[in-house]
């Protein structure tokens, strides 16, 4: 689709308060991102139609009308001593740009064409410092407004806060009167973060996340086929008027929020598939359940952390434990992501293992809907109804978006193909919906989930085992050791006493190989193999016996040093 006309529109504002300030603990997480990640995976869009008989003047001034209204659209971030700027500042007048791209004819598939445009925009990474955060194209048919397409820097604005300038953008063009922000403005949300209060806040979430860290699974997906620390992942997405009344009788015969419900069937059939008994899994819209944050403009969605055990009988025991977990979690999700990170790196050096964020879980259907949360699916198509769509980078294995959960089911799901082929992936959600079904009709025991879901569990060999709580293949940590330390021979075999863990006899020969080197050598090769957690304890000896694959001869080699090797790290 080619436009006919394409020019720049200069738009001025003046209005609202100058003001400078801190950076909230969310802005400077993402800010780190901002500087660090491809800017088409870190920079996010929205596209928002135009009502009908809206003019292009009114559309511009409806934008002006939201910059005036939100600081965050009149932010930008001077740079500091530091790498991430530590403060933000407001401006009360400046400009922006808008441009307008005209055509004879548009598409039927106007959105898809919409979402392209926002693509080449997100290509480019925002200039912190002075650049105006939004970049807005007007999509016009003979002159007349369509689309707007938005792409906005990651540091001023989540998906929730494009939603609610999407709706108050359509409710202007509409004639109507916004009332009054109430929602907390980012510099005032950094000073609450900075108080005594938001600090022992910040405190207790570190805490809390570095008990799962040391406990949990380090890896959710720990299996043969994973590997890799980030997949190339296409997009499923599912809407369900079957799943949607399922939802609501549960509902109903359990007494339980349908958010619950939900979030309790997604862990419970994660954890069935990928044969775990803790279901560990990254909630990042946790923030925006506080009043004062559910309509901010800003960046404020940190990750919940959410550590659910599965060991409970049947789907009501597990919904009533839910319920706590989720609270827990979320009660637990502000914290100084730097902070967070040291604490990971101190945590799984101290424990050998890399922790991975394998499983996402974004809800958002209680939120401001997004474009695509307000697309319903055909009334007398297939159900459930099953589409794919581009896919996308991710870091994670599993990545789920709720956007509604009446009149129908609606979400989307990127799963790691290696994992989940499509024919599985669609076999996943159909689970679900299923899973559903049979809760709306009475208990489901765990024994059947296989049966009642359709989803099996995944199947890993004799030389996997659990160990410290996460699955483990011994051969893959004797191969990542031996690749390590340079190729020394290598034996791995369960410890002698009650521990649980793993011991490392390794044959340094003539090199002066300690415990330590060989635990950080080890740690440094561990991101993309989940099934590789560290030994518990390092043997290093002379030599190697022969043959070399019995614990027994190795303990009857003379002993150099030996070691936990996480003294210090190196």
């Amino acid at each position: 689709m080619r436009p006919t006309n394409t020019h720049t529109v200069t738009v001025p504002y003046r209005g609202g308060a100058q003001r400078r300030g801190p950076v909230t603990m969310g802005q400077a997480n993402m800010i780190r991102c901002i500087l660090r990640d491809d800017p088409a995976q870190i920079n996010i869009h929205d596209v928002w139609q135009v009502p009908a008989g809206a003019g292009l003047d009114a559309a511009i001034d409806a934008l002006r009308a939201l910059v005036v209204r939100h600081e965050a659209l009149r932010t930008t971030f001077p740079p500091g001593p530091a790498a991430v700027p530590a403060e933000q500042v407001v401006a009360a007048e400046g400009e922006f740009t808008v441009t307008v791209v005209d055509h004879d004819e548009l598409p039927a598939a106007g959105t898809s064409y919409a979402d392209a445009l926002a693509d080449l925009a997100r290509a480019e990474r925002f200039v912190l410092e002075r650049e105006f955060p939004l970049r807005i194209t007007l999509v016009t048919l003979a002159g007349a407004p369509a689309f707007a397409v938005v792409v906005s820097s990651h540091a001023v604005a989540d998906g929730s806060a494009l939603a609610v300038l999407r709706e108050e953008w359509q409710a202007l063009l509409a004639g109507e009167s916004l009332p009054p922000v109430t929602a907390l403005t980012p510099i005032d949300l950094a000073v609450e973060e900075a108080s005594p209060a938001g600090l022992r806040k910040s405190r207790a979430s570190l805490a809390h996340w570095e008990q799962i860290i040391r406990t949990g699974p380090q890896a959710m997906f720990a299996e043969p086929a994973a590997t890799g620390a980030e997949v190339r992942a296409p997009q499923l997405t599912l809407r369900s008027r079957r799943g949607a009344r399922a939802l609501a009788r549960v509902v109903e015969r359990t007494g339980s929020l349908p958010a619950t419900v939900l979030l309790t069937a997604w862990c419970a059939l994660v954890a069935h598939r990928a044969g775990q008994r803790t279901c560990v899994v990254a909630v990042p819209t946790s923030n925006r359940f506080t009043p004062r944050l559910a309509r901010s403009v800003n960046t404020v969605s940190q990750d919940a952390l959410l550590s659910l055990d599965l060991r409970e009988p049947s789907f009501d025991a597990l919904l009533r434990r839910a319920w706590g977990a989720a609270l827990n979690a979320y009660r637990h999700s502000q914290f100084d992501s730097l902070a967070l990170w040291e604490m990971i790196g101190r945590t799984t050096h101290e424990r050998g293992s890399r922790f991975t964020r394998d499983v996402v879980y974004n809800d958002v259907s209680t939120l401001p809907p997004t474009q695509a949360g307000t697309t319903l699916g055909t009334a007398d198509g297939p159900d459930p109804e099953l589409g794919w769509s581009q896919g996308q980078d991710l870091p994670t294995r599993i990545l789920a978006f709720v956007f509604r959960t009446d009149p129908q089911l609606h979400l989307s799901m990127w799963a790691d193909p290696a994992l989940f082929p499509r024919e599985q992936a669609e076999g996943f959600l159909e689970g679900l919906v299923r899973l559903l079904e049979a809760a709306a009709a009475g208990d489901v025991p765990f024994t059947s989930l296989t049966e009642v879901t359709g989803v099996r569990p995944v199947e890993r060999g004799p030389d996997w085992q659990q160990v410290d709580g996460c699955w483990v293949s011994p051969p893959a940590v004797a191969d990542a050791l031996r690749q390590a330390v340079g190729g020394l021979p290598v034996h791995v075999a369960p410890a002698a006493d009650e521990t649980g863990g793993l011991t490392a006899y390794v044959a340094a020969g003539g090199s002066a190989l300690t415990p330590a080197q060989a635990h950080a050598a080890l740690m440094d090769l561990l991101p993309g193999r989940p099934g590789v957690l560290a030994p518990r304890r390092y043997v290093i000896v002379q030599d190697p016996p022969s043959p070399a694959d019995r614990t027994s001869d190795w303990l009857r080699q003379q002993i150099l040093s030996e070691g936990n090797g996480r003294e210090r790290s190196m």
